[in-house]
């Protein structure tokens, strides 16, 4: 036994005695160091204590930032089911202000020895924040896929809506109309779905109105963000206002109405992600809506697959947004006889 404990120890490059302490199940011993002693049992070929068996082989993590916006909730219905029908059983973990974090929650998903995790719009979209947590899963190595969140230098499936496309679909629609005057609503410019809706949404002014400096209103997403973003867009004369997700838009139209105007006699307004009930609103909202099924189905396939050991792309699946024509925008010649 003397000499199991030191090759065993030897291998995972911890003590004999966390070794111990692994195999009798005390505590004391971090997640990492307790996932390194037991995977040097598996790798030496010694069978783990009954009690250390794995009994969650079917468990997958899903993490998604909150369940306010209803386009996270539509991502997790999708994933849960699609990963029940490839026998996985999903371990939802949903952030909000001041509760658990997502690294407490990774940390939670290790102690249960996941199989792989899902991550929905996650810290990796935010350019300022650390990735390395991302590596550290990656090389262990566990599983994962990130659902709206690229980032550059992790070796991970990723499947994104491409936000470019979004940000052109959306001014080419409201310059068919004829409006001129259009501004964009967005979250703060760290983030990667931000810089790309930026990117097409300023490239599509050039092209279509030879504007190189066009107006641009950056604030905190939700309802709020969206309202006082757009309050500064309507002082500069946006007859158009393209926002960064279908809440920011109902804060838009509040903003619209607030200074006496109306949606869309006066003002156009364009969302973004075509979330549940988004078109019963009023006006029913025109928006980008993200193909929320084909999405949710391609991370779990690709999933699947690295833990299958089938080895997924490590690159990015882009999917097509889709321009959702509804109400809340309307010629702008129209605006102007009526009003």
């Amino acid at each position: 036994m003397r000499a199991r404990m030191a090759d065993i120890a030897r291998q995972a490059q911890v003590s004999e005695a966390t070794v111990s302490r692994v195999i009798n199940d005390r505590p004391g011993v971090s997640t990492e160091t307790r996932m390194a002693v037991l995977t040097a049992l598996d790798v030496l070929g010694y069978e783990r204590p009954e009690r250390l068996r794995k009994r969650s082989a079917g468990l997958v993590g899903l993490v998604v930032p909150e369940l306010e916006n209803p386009i996270f909730p539509a991502f997790a219905q999708v994933i849960e089911s699609t990963l029940a029908q490839q026998g996985y059983t999903p371990v939802l973990c949903t952030q909000s202000p001041g509760g658990v974090t997502e690294d407490e929650y990774v940390e939670m998903l290790l102690d249960r020895q996941v199989s792989g995790i899902v991550f929905v719009s996650s810290l990796s979209a935010d350019t300022a924040a650390d990735h390395e947590r991302y590596r550290r899963l990656i090389a262990r190595p566990l599983p994962i896929v990130l659902v709206n969140g690229y980032a550059v230098g992790l070796e991970a499936p990723f499947v994104s809506c491409d936000d470019r496309l979004a940000g052109d679909l959306a001014v080419s629609h409201l310059v068919a109309l004829g409006h001129r005057r259009i501004g964009l609503i967005s979250g703060p410019d760290r983030f990667v779905n931000t810089q790309r809706k930026l990117a097409g949404y300023r490239t599509a002014m050039k092209r279509e109105l030879d504007i190189d400096d066009p107006d641009v209103a950056l604030t905190l997403f939700g309802v709020e963000g969206g309202e006082v973003a757009a309050d500064r867009l309507l002082a500069l004369g946006a007859t158009g206002i393209i926002c960064g997700s279908d809440l920011m838009a109902l804060g838009a139209i509040r903003a619209v109405r607030r200074r006496g105007l109306s949606v869309p006699r006066d003002v156009s307004v364009i969302g973004f992600d075509d979330s549940p009930l988004i078109a019963f609103t009023d006006p029913p909202l025109t928006t980008l809506r993200q193909p929320v099924a084909s999405m949710a189905v391609a991370a779990c396939r690709s999933l699947v697959d690295e833990i299958n050991g089938h080895g997924a792309p490590h690159s990015e699946y882009l999917f097509r947004p889709e321009l959702v024509v509804r109400e809340s925008t309307a010629p702008r010649i129209t605006a102007q006889v009526l009003s």
